[in-house]
């Protein structure tokens, strides 16, 4: 009966039955703010109680654009362009930008 959880609304944290009931000589700190936090989300004020918030997902997958279609797709489509000079800076030699259409 002793080893029993008993916490009280003062944010007391564990507390031994054994001893009187006054005043404890030190708060929890932690309890009080996790308890404050959980009432401000229940009433409303914060969005959320951060407690609530499951924890991140693992690391995220390695990224090998070797193997991934769409940086593939993009790098050719690049390597054509340049191949076909519709990258070419405007300069004055140069002033207008690439068409499609014939000249």
């Amino acid at each position: 009966m002793a080893s029993e959880d008993f916490t009280t609304e003062a944010a007391e944290g564990q507390r031994d039955r054994r001893f009187h009931g006054g005043t404890p000589a030190h708060l929890d700190d932690d309890e009080l703010a996790r308890r404050t936090e959980a009432e401000r989300a229940e009433a409303g004020v914060s969005d959320y109680d951060p407690a609530d918030v499951p924890p991140a997902t693992d690391d995220p997958v390695p990224f090998d654009p070797d193997f991934d279609s769409d940086e593939q797709d993009i790098e050719s489509v690049t390597a054509r362009q340049e191949a076909e000079g519709e990258t070419t800076p405007l300069s004055a030699d140069n002033p207008f930008p690439p068409t499609r259409y014939a000249e």
